[in-house]
Formats: C-alpha cells, structure tokens, sequence
C-alpha cells in the first residue's frame, strides 16, 4: 500500500485510507475544513494514532490531492474537467460555508455556475466527469444543471447534436458552416460531441432532449452515429476498443434502439438494417432485435432487397440468409399497413419478395421445403394486386437451375406456388422451352398459351363484326334530312355536296384515262360515264346541280307535308 506525506512534522499526524493509498495529514487542519472528518476524529479521539478509512469517498486519488491541498492553503486549479468530482468530494467532506468560510464547496459551485454552464462545450467536459460521482454529483443538483443547460442549448440551435441522417446522406455540409459560424462569436475551435459521453450519461442526455421535443430527426442521427462508433464492429477508432470491455456492445444496440423516435422513413431501411443486423450478431435482447424487425416492416415499401439480406447466424445453418427474420418482418408490414385502400405500397413489397425469393433461390443451401415456405409468402405478398407471376417464375427456374438433383415429383411440388394464367406471354414462352420445368408444368403453359391465342382471335372477330356494323349503319344513315327552312342552309350543304360530287368526277376521269389505255371504245366510256353519273346522282338524293336545289327544298317540303300529314 502506498503512502504519501503532505507534512514532514506534526505533533499530530491523521492517517487517511482512500483507495488503496495512505495519506498522512495534519489533523488541526483536516478539522478545520471537513466538518465530516471532524465528526469521526472526535468519535476516535482517544486513539494514539487516529486513522480513517474511507472506503466509500466520491472520486480518484488525483482529485482528493487538489482536495488535500486546499486543505494546506493552495487554491486549486478548477476546471471544467474536474469541478464536478470537486464539488462531489467536498459535498461528501462536508467542506461546507458553515463549517468555514471561502470553503471549497462553494468555490467549485461558483465555478460551475459561471464558468461551466454557459458553454456548450464546458458543460459536455463537466459531464463527462460525473460517471464515477454520480450519486453526489446528482444530490448536488450537477448532473439536472447539465442536462437543462444542453437541452436548451440543443433547442435553439439543433446542430449541435450534429447533422440530419439525410443531411449525412446527401452530403449536406451544413454541419461544417454551423461550425465555421460558431467560431466567429465562440472561442472554441471545436464542438464538442455527445458521442463521446459514457453510455449512462448519453442515455440520460438524449432522454432529456427527447422530453424537451429535440426534433427526432438530430435525435435519430446522433443515436446512429452513437450505434456505429460504439456498437459496430468495424469501429477502429482509438480508445473503442478499451470503452467497449468496460460497456458491452450490446448494452449500446440496446440503448439506442429504446431511444430511437418511432416515426416512419426517419432512417433509411439500409441504417435500420445495419442495426438489426449488428443486434443479431451482438445477441441482444429480444425486444432490441423486434424493436427494429418492427421498424423496417413499417416502412418496408422503401427497402430494397439488399435491406433483407441477413446473415443467418446460427451454427447449423441450413441457408444463408435469415428468412424467419424477413417473415417476421414482412407480418410487422401488413399488420402496420395504414391505407387497404392504396395498393401502390402492396406493389412494391410483392416485388421485393419476389426479388428476395430470387436471392434465395440462388443459394445452394437453400432446402426445397425452405424454398416453398418462401414462395408461399411471396404468393401472399401478391395476393389482390395486379401483379403477374413472373417474379416467382424466374425464382423457380433459378432454384431448378442451382438444384438439378431434385426429382421430378420434387420439381413439380415447387411448381405448385407458380400461377401460369398470370405470367406474362414472354414468361410462357419461355416457359415452354424450358428443360427444367416438369413435364406436367410444361403442358400446362402450352394448354394456356392455346387458351390465350383462342381468346384474342375470338376478340379480334368480335371487333370487326363491330366495326362492319358500324360502317353499314353509316352507309344506311347518309340520307340527309334538311330541317328548319332556311335556304342558306341548303345552300352551304349543297356546296358541301357540289364539292365531294367533284372529286368523284376526278376519279372517274383517272378511270376514264386506265380504260381507254386497255383499250375500250369512247362510246362504252361515254355511256359508262353517264351510267355513273346517274347512279352518283341517284345516290346523292338529287339530280340538279349547285344553281338549282330546288329538288332538295321539295323533298324538305314534301317531308314537312308527311309529317303534317301524320300529325293529323
């Protein structure tokens, strides 16, 4: 045990044991100025050589040396480093204004209150300090007194947690400018990080942010940035190593997943990821690995399939990847689906199983009844959307493909997951080439395809019979009925005639021109032409020209008689 003398000389020597050291002080001045010390001198007064051990004293061997030498008449060099296991000390010492004047207890407070609170930086060091004094720093208010001056520092200007996770992404440097601000009105080089604070005290700083109504968007990527430098295992930054065996990794992962906001799309699927995947090899809690299964299942629609693609960590492993995890998660999905009625989400999360399913589908290790397990839920992803089965298709082939020992009862098994009406006409065509199919699978497409191209003939005929309805009811409907009396009417319709009647004449001139080439006679033209003539008339309701409509005002009168006829 080692000992240390702060006084050469006394008629009276205290023998102090702290931590393992003696320390062998003047009494007169021990009483003087610790009123607990004096208290339990005067219990053992009638002892040649008082000694005191206090095994229970607040604080390291360095910091009851600055306590000892304020005892001696030294004023003591307090800093943000030190004033909370300073006060925490004298508080324990009883170093108290009562017992006497200008006592330490009340110099570290003053410090603390002036010199400590005002700055961010300042009150980050001093509560760093208080992990080993915890208890007294707390009694003496300390610890409250940090956690309301970062708080509310935090609210006015949220950068200081540091930046967004989507700013982090984007790479935004907006952190850089808040600090290069910073340093024109602070004289502080650098900003000092939450991050480094021991785990018992970030978990009690970010519990106050959060109370307070930091926006959960810094509180979100400060709590990542904790997770990967303290949690992670590719954290190689100094002093982790020796941080994590004093506090597990797991305690870390834990922590940061009760504290993590619960909103949706706050962090990317792939960070969620990350940290499910980091909470499964650390063996956390079961509620820690749920916490974030949960959380990716809710937004689910934003993953992509690497997001899913989980080490199995089981010893025995019969697969590479763990899909009793991507099950669990794809349940937290639709039991936290918000809308039945938007099916664009549903969409995107039947593509990505079948996008997972596809992975699978390429691992050797994968079991048959493993494959189908997944195929099923793939199935039930796709179950009332309009989606096709091609996804699925494509995953079966790729299974075939990896695993040619299955027998064709086998094969034919994990076809059964696989609708051929709802695969596309390229997937059944090549479906039906396809070796590894199964025999019964293969009839089946070729059955389908027959059905298909029957169908769209008959819909195909279907429409031109529409059609030539349609042009026959045109033909029948040509007959104009003029209504309303008007000449100048009848005049522009007649103009409208007079003009398509011209363009008639046009062609049967380029008729006229192909005849005569072949060789027929003027005559038979001539009569041709006038037989055309009449039967162009007879089809155009008149047999005048443009000068006289007289012939269509008639019909407009006769039509008009008929109907008063009929009215009578």
């Amino acid at each position: 045990m080692e000992t240390r003398n702060l006084v050469s000389t006394s008629p009276c020597v205290l023998h102090l044991h702290i931590h393992g050291t003696i320390y062998r002080l003047n009494r007169e001045l021990v009483v003087a100025k610790s009123a607990k010390l004096a208290v339990l001198l005067k219990e053992s007064q009638h002892e040649e050589k008082p000694s005191l051990s206090l095994p229970d004293i607040p604080g390291d061997t360095k910091t009851f040396e600055l306590v000892a030498r304020f005892i001696y008449g030294c004023e003591p060099n307090i800093s943000a480093s030190n004033v909370v296991p300073l006060a925490s000390l004298a508080y324990y010492l009883e170093m108290t204004e009562i017992h006497s004047p200008n006592n330490l207890l009340n110099k570290t407070l003053d410090f603390f209150k002036q010199r400590v609170l005002p700055s961010w930086n300042e009150s980050i060091k001093a509560f760093r300090t208080s992990e080993h004094v915890l208890k007294q720093a707390s009694l003496l208010g300390l610890v409250d007194a940090c956690l309301d001056s970062l708080t509310k520092k935090a609210l006015s200007d949220p950068h200081l947690l540091g930046v967004t996770i989507q700013d982090d992404i984007n790479g935004n440097n907006i952190g850089e400018r808040w600090v290069s601000r910073r340093r024109l009105f602070v004289d502080e080089s650098q900003s000092e990080d939450l991050n480094t604070l021991p785990l018992c005290l970030y978990e009690l700083i970010m519990l106050a942010m959060i109370q307070r109504g930091i926006r959960s968007e810094y509180v979100a990527g400060s709590l990542f940035r904790y997770a990967k430098k303290w949690a992670f295992k590719e954290s190689g930054e100094a002093g982790v190593s020796m941080y994590v065996k004093m506090v597990p990794q797991r305690e870390v992962i834990e922590v940061v997943q009760r504290l993590l906001p619960d909103k949706r799309s706050l962090i990317p699927c792939k960070l969620l990821s990350e940290m499910l995947l980091a909470a499964i090899a650390l063996q956390a809690s079961f509620d820690c690995v749920s916490g974030f299964e949960l959380r990716i299942g809710k937004q689910l629609d934003e993953a992509k399939v690497e997001d899913l693609l989980i080490p199995c960590q089981n010893y025995a492993r019969e697969i590479q990847y763990d899909t009793h995890c991507v099950k669990r998660i794809l349940k937290n999905f639709y039991g936290n689906y918000p809308s039945k009625e938007d099916p664009s989400q549903l969409i995107t999360v039947a593509v990505l199983m079948d996008e997972f399913l596809v992975k699978v589908a390429g691992d050797v290790d994968t079991q048959k009844d493993t494959f189908i397990s997944l195929a099923e839920m793939s199935v039930a992803a796709s179950h009332g959307i309009e989606k096709n089965a091609d996804g699925i298709y494509r995953a079966i082939d790729i299974y075939f493909e990896k695993h040619g020992y299955l027998t064709e009862s086998e094969r034919d098994e994990v076809c059964r997951m696989l609708d051929i009406h709802n695969m596309s006409a390229a997937a059944r065509k090549h479906a039906a080439k396809n070796e590894r199919l199964p025999l019964r699978v293969v009839v089946q497409v070729l059955f389908v395809e027959q059905l298909q191209l029957r169908n769209v003939f008959v819909n195909e005929m279907q429409d031109l019979e529409e059609k030539w309805g349609r042009v026959e009811e045109e033909e029948k409907e040509k007959v104009v009925v003029v209504g309303g009396g008007e000449e100048e009417e009848v005049r522009i319709e007649m103009e409208e005639m007079d003009g398509r009647v011209m363009e008639l004449e046009k062609e049967c001139q380029r008729m006229r021109r192909e005849i005569e080439v072949g060789g027929r006679s003027t005559e038979v033209l001539k009569k041709d032409k006038g037989s055309l003539w009449k039967q162009l008339k007879r089809k155009l309701g008149c047999t005048s020209s443009i000068h006289n409509y007289s012939c269509h005002v008639e019909k407009k009168e006769e039509h008009a008689s008929k109907g008063d006829g009929s009215s009578l």
